[in-house]
């Protein structure tokens, strides 16, 4: 079974690398490193490609832009791959409103460029499209709410579990980069059930895990540990610092990906976070850092939120379950940041 993985020096992409290396799958992983194009320095990723080279037999990597048409559609057609992980994106917010062509053409037309050519010349690939929660925009913010000590929560029994895959993703404001991953989430669905591929749909919530190249427009978790251990100025922007995501692991996602693989469902769409259980608010992450380390970041407070910013947010598990009722969460929040800790510390010292 060979194994396209785009975006494969990023968090969810590398961690796939290594998921089908370990189970003797050939991966061609596909990333031209716009992550540093995007967020300078600190988003490079080229030594986590390094490592991948390094420790995994069988990768291959190809710097290759999916913007290129041509290029991606010669790729699929000399390759004749049997299973793709689109995890390459323009992942910020605001990013996409200072660059809204470059945000277009990544997530929504490189999404595009992907799916035709599996449909001439894969149709048989299982298609696994890393979307967002940001596709409901900031309409989980009219749900009623409540404000505790130290985080906002559900005030609705209706949400007691979360958002679940039928939330509404109209009427609401997304920012570009929510409304061009919708795009792309769209058009992965509609090649499912249109032309029948074997396209699944995973809307992420806080993806982590210590792969990650985070930086202060993406990668909250990971950012926030590397400022905190530094005790560096950080920002929290609107709602007291109290708003809620909720966690997973990098490979609690990708483990979701290969169950799917393995019975696909054409077109379905999964909200895919670490759920009720792994959510949490700032402050809440601030404060288990510091349990954990003894050091936290300088906070400043801007009573200005990011635009289609959520207020409370954690995913609805029931439905993934559901359809793939072995698929499980291996990782606690408490040892995503226990892990990712050790990470940043580890980078610090080397």
């Amino acid at each position: 079974m060979k194994v396209l993985v785009t975006g494969s020096s990023g968090l969810i992409g590398s961690e796939a690398v290594q998921f089908f290396d370990r189970l003797g799958f050939p991966v061609v992983g596909v990333d031209n490193n716009m992550r540093a194009d995007f967020f300078g320095p600190r988003g490079d990723t080229t030594w986590n490609r390094q490592r991948l080279e390094a420790k995994c037999k069988r990768f291959r990597h190809v710097a290759l832009d999916i913007r290129d048409r041509q290029a991606v559609s010669d790729l699929v057609r000399r390759e004749q791959f049997e299973v793709v992980i689109h995890a390459a994106a323009q992942p910020s917010h605001d990013l996409a409103a200072k660059r809204p062509f470059d945000d277009f053409d990544v997530n929504a037309g490189g999404t595009l460029n992907l799916l035709e050519a599996c449909r001439v010349h894969a149709p048989q690939a299982a298609f696994i499209h890393m979307s967002t929660n940001k596709v409901y925009g900031d309409a989980p913010n009219r749900i009623r709410l409540k404000e505790l000590p130290t985080r906002w929560d559900y005030d609705d029994p209706q949400y007691a579990e979360g958002i679940a895959e039928d939330f509404t993703v109209d009427q609401s404001t997304h920012s570009l980069f929510g409304a061009s991953k919708l795009a792309g989430d769209i058009m992965a669905q509609e090649y499912g059930r249109y032309f029948g591929l074997r396209t699944g749909v995973f809307r992420g919530g806080c993806l982590t895990g210590p792969s990650h190249s985070g930086v202060e427009l993406h990668g909250f978790l990971n950012y926030l540990v590397l400022v905190a251990l530094a005790e560096k100025p950080y920002t929290i922007f609107g709602y007291k610092g109290k708003q809620v995501r909720d966690q997973i692991h990098s490979h609690d996602v990708v483990n979701a990906f290969w169950h799917f693989i393995q019975a696909p469902r054409p077109g379905e769409v999964y909200n895919l976070g670490g759920g009720k259980d792994n959510a949490a608010s700032v402050l809440e992450c601030i404060e288990m850092i510091r349990a954990r380390t003894g050091k936290a970041p300088q906070l400043t407070y801007s009573e200005e939120n990011r635009i289609g910013d959520h207020i409370c947010y954690y995913s609805d598990l029931r439905k993934l379950r559901s359809h793939y009722p072995d698929w499980q969460l291996t990782y606690s929040l408490p040892q995503i940041v226990d892990e990712m800790t050790d990470a940043v510390q580890a980078q610090q010292r080397a």
